[in-house]
């Protein structure tokens, strides 16, 4: 196994442990229904190829490489190949918007960017010829074009024959020599506290000590012959290192599973050791098991009942009377083995990060055998922080730091972060890295929390209001009702969604276009409005331009109208008009959550709810 200690960089030891594992398989994915595999020799061949065709393109040492593609091996490739190349990757989420896109190109000055479908193409063509500098574009499946798309486009292909050349290949592994473990290899684009997305810079050392810890977390589980399945965002910071480069790290397998939709049948075909998840994913598999359970016979349903109850009981109090063991061990190979069965048969851990997990899911899934480690971080720590470890699993808590990594408490509760794995800063944004990491090299995480005896963390509260939804995406509240309350319809607006799959709102219409809606259709006064269909009507036309501007993400699904406005008087409004969120949550939050529960109606923005 490759010594992380003294690895000098990402590519570096991606070629070493590929020269060790040689024509075994690395990389999956399906094709025409198939699971078609790639060698770790194969890919070592594609990834100093295409940076051999980078360098012919002109990239030179700390140019930057936009990727904009869904989970597939050509993104490992490209990752690798870019700073193989001496490049930075600057992944971007398949999901983001021609602006969104158009930001990160001009934040970033990218030289290059690596697109995948024909469909992500055209908005990162629509970008690319607005850009201040306009870059070159790789396809790596080129669009049909019937003229000219006002950008240099070449094709995967192309950059990879051009780059076997011996002699760039030569110039390539003599420049991977020369990547250092303080380089930047990356630039991860998260939403800051003004809603502009900022560039992470992580170097090649961060994501590295980041795989060290991870191995000496899952050490006792056994690290040899891991096969991970993976579906989370390579553009996530969380996938990018624990799915991509920690499995790298350990020689191991990875399958990219072909969608959501189609994981539970990708688990079973994949059969994994290990995956990387959010909490979304499973709270959905607690609730489609939960689901399952009218189907199936009373005596096998009063079974799993009763595992679920005793593994439960054993979870909180951490030991079984003598006969509820008894019973235990009866129920491990009667339900539990049919469980880990649904989940492949040699899942040795699911680990989640990314959002908080819930108790109760945790509780769930290792009451029914299947042990589950949470972890915790941030973009700009690369960016697992703790996590549990598997011989002491804490509910509550997120585990003690990774091997060398230093965290504690200020004096307002939050918690530092210090070590190899923190940011270099943000890119182009001294201001933002000064007000991040302090002189003495601490990261403010922004996060409140408590370290116990026994050194595990557990986050208590959030000190910043980025929103971090149960998929594990930061989201700048502030930016969103920006674009909301610049709607004529709406004068006031609050976002809510931390920890939840999705956002919504609550909405102070605006009083003057109320009055005015009013007149126009025959109302008397304001009086009732918020009872009438049309207006709620109206105010939702507002959302639906602003959701039009955001990504997936961002967009508010539903709504609550409010008319009495937030005020300085009612405590809602700081002194300087800012909302106050945790007012506006004591008195909103139980019916804001109550837009989540309500399943009589849809969820949409269209058919609001007036307080």
């Amino acid at each position: 196994m490759v010594d992380i200690r003294t690895c000098p960089s990402l590519p570096a030891m991606f070629l070493e442990q590929a020269k060790d594992m040689g024509q075994r398989p690395f990389l999956w994915a399906k094709r025409g229904g198939v699971w078609r595999v790639l060698s770790w020799r194969d890919v070592a061949l594609d990834v100093v190829a295409l940076a051999g065709g980078l360098r012919a393109l002109g990239l030179e040492p700390g140019d930057r490489v936009a990727l904009v593609s869904e989970n597939r091996p050509e993104w490992v490739i490209a990752d690798l190949a870019i700073m193989a190349a001496g490049g930075i990757t600057v992944p971007a989420y398949t999901t983001n918007t021609v602006a969104d896109h158009l930001h990160i190109l001009d934040n970033s000055g990218a030289r290059l960017v690596i697109v995948s479908s024909r469909q992500l193409a055209e908005r990162v063509l629509a970008a690319a010829t607005r850009a201040d500098r306009q870059p070159g574009v790789i396809a790596i499946e080129p669009p049909p074009l019937s003229q000219s798309a006002g950008v240099d486009m070449q094709s995967w292909g192309a950059v990879l024959t051009m780059g076997r050349e011996p002699a760039l290949g030569d110039k390539v592994r003599q420049g991977i020599s020369e990547v250092k473990r303080d380089d930047t290899a990356c630039l991860i684009y998260t939403s800051g506290t003004g809603g502009v997305p900022k560039g992470v810079m992580l170097s090649h050392g961060a994501i590295l000590h980041n795989c060290m810890g991870a191995t000496g977390v899952l050490r006792g589980l056994g690290l040899d012959d891991n096969v991970f399945l993976s579906f989370l965002p390579l553009s996530h910071a969380y996938e990018h290192t624990a799915g991509l480069h920690f499995p790298i790290s350990i020689g191991a397998q990875i399958y990219y599973a072909e969608s959501i939709e189609h994981l539970a049948a990708n688990m079973t075909e994949v059969r994994p050791t290990i995956m990387t998840a959010v909490p979304r994913l499973y709270e959905s598999m607690r609730t489609r098991i939960l689901k399952g359970l009218p189907k199936i016979s009373p005596l096998r349903r009063k079974l799993f009942l009763a595992a679920l109850a005793l593994g439960a009981r054993r979870v909180r109090s951490g030991r079984l009377g003598p006969l509820e063991s008894i019973a235990d061990l009866i129920l491990e190979r009667l339900v539990r083995d049919k469980v880990r069965a649904r989940f492949g048969g040699r899942l040795k851990a699911f680990v989640s990060g990314g959002a908080p997990l819930p108790v109760e899911i945790g509780t769930f899934f290792t009451a029914l055998g299947i042990r589950i480690l949470q972890g915790y971080g941030q973009t700009e720590a690369a960016p697992v922080v703790s996590c549990n470890r598997p011989d002491n699993v804490r509910m509550e808590a997120v585990g003690p730091p990774l091997d060398g990594v230093e965290v504690h408490t200020a004096p307002d509760g939050e918690i530092l972060i210090r070590g190899e794995l923190v940011m270099q800063g943000y890119w182009r944004d001294p201001e933002a890295t000064a007000a991040a990491i302090d002189a003495e090299g601490w990261l403010h995480s922004g996060d409140i929390g408590v370290i116990d005896p026994d050194g595990a963390i557990r986050i208590t509260d959030r000190k910043k209001d980025i929103i971090v939804n149960s998929g594990g995406d930061n989201i700048a509240p502030q930016r969103i009702e920006s674009f909301l309350t610049l709607q004529p319809e709406i004068a006031q607006a609050m976002v809510h969604g931390d920890r939840r799959p999705h956002l919504v709102a609550l909405i102070v219409p605006d009083q003057e276009w109320a009055e005015g809606w009013a007149k126009a259709n025959g109302r008397a006064g304001l009086g009732g409005l918020g009872h009438d269909s049309e207006f709620r009507r109206a105010v939702a036309q507002a959302v639906d331009r602003v959701n039009a501007q955001l990504s997936a993400i961002e967009r508010i699904r539903r709504f609550i109208i409010s008319d009495d406005p937030l005020s300085v008087e009612n405590g809602m409004l700081t002194p300087t008009l800012k909302i106050r969120r945790h007012k506006i949550r004591e008195t909103f939050g139980d019916i804001l959550e109550g837009l989540y529960e309500d399943k009589k109606q849809s969820i949409g923005h269209s058919d609001p709810t007036f307080l």
